[in-house]
C-alpha cells in the first residue's frame, strides 16, 4: 500500500511538473514578449519538460509494474493504450519547437539576432496543440481508474 501510494505520489509531481513547464513554454513563447533572455530561458524550461516527460513516463510504467491492479489489469486495458499513444503523439509534437528553440539559441549566441515573429508564432501553436493533447491524456486516466474500458 505504501508503495502503491508513493509511486501514485511521484507520478502526480511529475505530471505537475510537465503542466508547469508547458505552460511556461506557453506564456514565454509570445513575439511581442522574444529577447535574447527569453529565447535562452525557452530551453531550458524546455529541457526541464523533456524530463518531466521522461519521469511521467517512467513512474507510469512503474505504477503498471509495481502498483495494486498490475501488469495484466492494466496492459490490456485498451484507455492505457490511448493514453501512451497520446503521450507519444505529444512527444512527437514537441520535436519541432525543441528544435526551433535550439536553432534560436544558435542563431542568438553567433549573430545576436532573435527569431522571426512568424517563427516564433510557430512554435507557439505547436506548444498550445501539446498543451491541449496533454489535457486529453486525464480523461483516459480518470477512465482508467475507474475500470472502464477492461474486461
Amino acid at each position: 500500500m505504501t508503495l502503491e501510494a508513493l509511486l501514485a505520489y511521484a507520478h502526480l509531481l511529475a505530471i505537475l511538473t510537465l503542466v508547469v513547464f508547458i505552460s511556461s513554454e506557453a506564456a514565454l513563447c509570445r513575439p511581442e514578449w522574444m529577447n535574447a533572455q527569453v529565447v535562452e530561458r525557452l530551453g531550458r524550461v524546455d529541457m526541464i519538460y523533456g524530463i518531466a516527460a521522461g519521469v511521467v513516463l517512467l513512474t507510469g510504467i512503474a505504477r503498471t509494474y509495481w502498483g495494486m491492479k498490475g501488469v495484466g489489469w492494466y496492459w490490456t486495458n485498451p484507455l492505457l493504450h490511448l493514453k501512451l499513444t497520446l503521450f507519444v503523439v505529444v512527444g512527437l509534437v514537441s520535436i519541432k519547437p525543441t528544435m526551433m528553440y535550439s536553432r534560436w539559441r544558435k542563431t542568438l549566441r553567433a549573430t545576436g539576432d532573435l527569431p522571426p515573429e512568424a517563427e516564433v508564432r510557430t512554435a507557439r501553436k505547436w506548444v498550445m496543440v501539446q498543451a491541449h493533447l496533454i489535457a486529453l491524456i486525464p480523461l483516459a486516466a480518470v477512465f482508467l481508474a475507474r475500470g472502464f474500458g477492461g474486461k
